[in-house]
């Protein structure tokens, strides 16, 4: 199996569409050979990153929540917050959520680099 290589610009694009290229690019949703449960081998390079935009107010609105399985236990951060603390976590979760959840999802998302 060969590994082929993307390189992605995500400067000025919205968070969402390019979340979503890339998780059908590491999908291999692009090739013939497609079978959905296979992993294609397909490593996507991601680059400026700091500069995606998002549209409406969702940097001030947006909240990702967290629960601990205990009462009283659900937490809520805005994006603003999470995206000035760590933008490649935020833009991973994002992308971890647009791929299939079966097993092949935590392969699929080592696939992912960021430069």
């Amino acid at each position: 199996m060969t590994t082929h290589t993307y390189e992605i610009d995500a400067a000025q694009q919205s968070l969402g569409r390019v979340a979503s290229q890339i998780a059908a690019l590491l999908r291999g949703k692009h090739f013939a050979s497609y079978q959905p449960h296979l992993n294609p081998g397909v490593k996507v390079t991601v680059k400026n990153i700091e500069q995606i935009k998002f549209t409406g107010l969702k940097l001030s609105q947006k909240k990702y929540y967290h629960y601990s399985g205990y009462p009283g236990g659900l937490k809520g951060r805005k994006l603003s917050e999470l995206w000035k603390k760590n933008p490649k976590q935020v833009f991973r979760h994002s992308v971890y959520r647009m791929l299939p959840v079966n097993r092949l999802r935590d392969k699929l998302i080592k696939n992912l680099i960021f430069s």
